[in-house]
């Protein structure tokens, strides 16, 4: 059975009025003192799961109250007071008096000392993909069930630390490449590494002569090259259902999938590509934005000019322009079009599914250059709040608040590795105090159109085509092509038409290239129109990496090679 809502004991009339929670950091689980992130989290008594993986953004969420600490000493314990920040409760005497599972954990950051002059204290990743969740070394207690009444103390003892992940391995098809990026490292002023995951072409090692393309796919972080599997679906396994999607045994759905791309990229009629997954998770999120950034560093400049040409040299890349192309969904399609705007010169297409927002007149729901506040509408009278997440029917389930609250209650400064705080974090110039600056207040959503400008010249995408047409234009002539359901779970598409009104908009050149939508298509819809999302966001190489195939000869330079990697 499912969690019930937090909200639910709302209804319940007995609040607790002086409630106090202490948690020891034993002796014996750190050598030194500790800062971070102190998350205490609740769940009602009879939800099901650890309460660490219940704090979530739909209406079934845990509690959460969060704290900063800093020289935490081993054998002390710290109480949470008024400053913690509570998500969807913003404060402890608010929590209502009944049974619940509690559970806390430690997010533990590093001292960063940057080439900026900046010191700052940031969760580093540590092969998860910045999941403060599952982070190995994160300190944790076993959850338990309490009683919260009036006036009481409930004690938490961290008893574990999460354990270390086994990195993957290579196999026949797939290989594992990490390096130390010089870029990165000098930046952030210790050793900084950036990887990917590269699937092989079938023949790659009987044709030692030929010389292939770059297939790359950008998006959140990989622990593996997923959606490739070399046997049949395990049908020994329990079906799990897809609440999503409205589909029973969608686990082997997904693995049908990834068997059939097996048996695509091996069949006579493949392309024969490398490609890619990145890795370039870093202490604010699961991965760069692969744009250089004030508070990030020069992570554009490090795929671009350090990982990919060592991929290529390899594997036995082109290393050509015309022979890179880049794909992606979400996170990744607004990083296939960004590097391919950014970096016109290195990147011979891209397609851009579902990307987050690439025109900030419509940051989802928000212009940022015209609005007052993120969270509610511009009214004298009125307060209502503006949507976050929505269904294929329009049905919202959390609020821009909502979202931002929780984030609030994860991490401050930019610094709970979610959504809102990467886009600021990659965004945003650097505060006076080393971290991002706040595109709007956390709290009342005020924005602040100072650092909107800065976003504006420097990562509106939709913008920078349009302001720099003239010269941009005749690299990017056929290489941009955009897809987004109409019914986005996050608004995006609302971006993608102020794009889609500019491109079609422009001559000398016409930027000729593809702008598509998905007919009450959710998040993220690629493009095909023939299956529904479910299927459709599984197959990814599958269909972009043919669709280029069939248009690099017009793309492609005069001489260059189109045909010995067509075997």
């Amino acid at each position: 059975m499912r969690s019930t809502l937090l909200f639910s004991l709302l209804l319940l009339t007995t609040f607790t009025s002086a409630q106090t929670f202490r948690v020891n950091l034993p002796a014996g689980l750190a050598d030194k003192p500790l800062d971070g992130r102190l998350l205490l989290m609740l769940t009602p008594a009879e939800a099901e799961g650890e309460p660490r993986f219940q704090i979530s953004d739909g209406p079934n969420t845990g509690q959460v109250f969060g704290m900063d600490v800093d020289g935490w000493k081993p054998g002390s314990a710290i109480s949470l007071d008024a400053s913690a920040v509570g998500y969807p409760l913003t404060k402890m005497d608010e929590l209502p008096a009944g049974a619940y599972t509690v559970q806390a954990l430690l997010h533990v950051y590093e001292t960063f000392k940057r080439a900026d002059g900046h010191t700052v204290k940031l969760p580093m990743d540590r092969g998860e993909g910045q999941q403060w969740n599952r982070a190995p070394g994160n300190l944790l207690s076993t959850p338990r069930r309490i009683t919260v009444d009036k006036n009481t103390t409930v004690t938490v003892d961290f008893d574990q630390r999460i354990a270390p992940i086994e990195p993957a391995k290579d196999t026949e098809w797939i290989k594992h490449v990490q390096i130390r990026s010089k870029l990165l490292s000098d930046f952030w002023g210790r050793d900084m590494y950036v990887g990917a995951h590269v699937l092989l072409p079938a023949g790659w090692a009987e044709h030692p002569e030929v010389k292939y393309p770059l297939a790359i796919m950008h998006g959140h972080f990989p622990q593996d090259f997923g959606g490739f599997r070399t046997t049949p679906p395990d049908e020994t396994i329990p079906c799990e259902y897809s609440e999503r999607f409205g589909l029973d045994c969608y686990n082997r759905i997904v693995q049908q999938e990834a068997h059939d791309f097996y048996k695509a990229w091996t069949g006579p009629d493949f392309p024969r590509v490398l490609a890619i997954k990145i890795q370039h998770a870093n202490p604010y999120y699961d991965d760069s934005y692969a744009v250089n950034s004030q508070n990030l560093g020069p992570y554009g400049d490090a795929l671009t000019y350090e990982l990919i040409p060592y991929i290529e040299k390899k594997f036995r890349g082109i290393g050509e322009s015309w022979a890179r192309f880049v794909y992606g969904g979400s996170t990744g399609g607004w990083e296939a079009l960004a590097v391919q705007v950014l970096y016109p010169d290195e990147y011979g297409s891209c397609y851009a599914a579902c990307p987050d927002p690439i025109d900030f007149r419509a940051y989802t729901v928000v212009d940022l250059y015209k609005d007052k506040n993120a969270y509610f509408l511009d009214s004298k009278l009125k307060r209502t709040e503006r949507p976050g997440r929505r269904d294929s029917l329009g049905h919202v389930s959390t609020t821009l608040r909502e979202m931002n609250q929780r984030e609030h209650a994860l991490g401050s400064k930019s610094r709970s590795g979610q959504q809102w705080d990467i886009w600021e974090a990659v965004y945003s110039p650097v505060g006076e105090d080393g971290y991002p600056k706040r595109i709007w207040d956390k709290m009342s959503g005020e924005i602040d159109h100072e650092v909107a400008k800065h976003w504006k010249e420097n990562y509106d995408l939709s913008y920078i085509m349009k302001r720099d047409w003239a010269t941009l234009g005749p690299k990017l002539a056929g290489k941009v092509n955009i897809y987004c359901g109409d019914m986005d779970n996050y608004y995006l598409n609302n971006a993608v038409y102020l794009a889609e009104e500019f491109l079609e908009s422009t001559t000398t050149p016409y930027y000729n290239g593809e702008v598509a939508y998905g007919d009450r298509a959710e998040h993220c819809w690629n493009g095909d129109s023939t299956e529904p999302n479910a299927i459709t966001r599984l197959r990814y190489h599958r269909m972009f990496i043919p669709k280029w195939a069939k248009t690099v000869g017009v793309l492609a330079p005069k001489g260059a090679d189109l045909t010995s990697w067509r075997y």
